[in-house]
């Protein structure tokens, strides 16, 4: 299997990841399915439509293959069905939301610098297209958006996003800068989760 078969599998596992946590925050909230199943789908493909609508390529990806939809629903329709099965899994679906965040990081961020967006841009790009699923998910749900929050999430990507910038300016082969850059998103969160690591809070007056 060649890289881009690679980051394409873990792209979709990352959608399904994605949805289910969206789903879960549906049930938390009391939603009915259909409420679940936006969420779901805000939450799996909702950063990477931004990303494309900013970069006006449209229509954006996931409706050019709506193989993302399709999962984004199913996930969403398994945890409507099932959702203390993924209360349970809590543990679990936090790895796989890193594996989803790395991934969607470098997804983004190389695609910001096929449209040749400097350093802020690219890093931008990379953090919305793994991000703001979530910030409209927790919108939705009418939560604090885990992004605004002391959890170590987004910085993860600036972090990863940067990398990917800086070692795609150098003699580093894509496939290995996208491996790597994902790694490093993927280690700082899963890192994060593990031993407890939290962003300063701002003190109120």
């Amino acid at each position: 299997m060649d890289q881009q078969a690679i980051i394409y599998a873990l792209d979709l596992l990352g959608t399904v990841a994605f949805a289910a946590s969206g789903a879960l925050a549906g049930v938390r909230r009391g939603m009915d399915l259909l409420g679940v199943i936006v969420l779901g789908i805000v939450t799996a493909t909702g950063g990477g439509v931004i990303r494309d609508v900013l970069l006006n390529d449209t229509p954006p990806f996931c409706f050019k293959n709506e193989l993302y939809l399709y999962l984004a629903v199913a996930a969403s329709v398994i945890v409507f069905m099932t959702p203390t099965s993924f209360e349970r899994m809590n543990r679990a679906m936090l790895l796989l939301d890193a594996l989803g965040l790395g991934t969607f990081l470098v997804i983004g961020t190389s695609k910001a610098l096929h449209f040749n967006l400097g350093l802020m841009g690219a890093i931008i790009m990379g953090v919305m297209t793994a991000t703001c699923g979530g910030l409209v998910r927790d919108t939705l749900s009418n939560e604090i958006p885990l992004i605004l929050q002391r959890e170590i999430y987004a910085s993860a990507c600036v972090v990863g996003g940067a990398l990917f910038y800086f070692l795609h300016h150098t003699a580093v082969p894509t496939p290995v800068n996208l491996t790597v850059s994902a790694v490093t998103v993927i280690a700082i969160r899963v890192t994060a989760i593990v031993k407890g690591w939290q962003l300063p809070r701002g003190q109120a007056f």
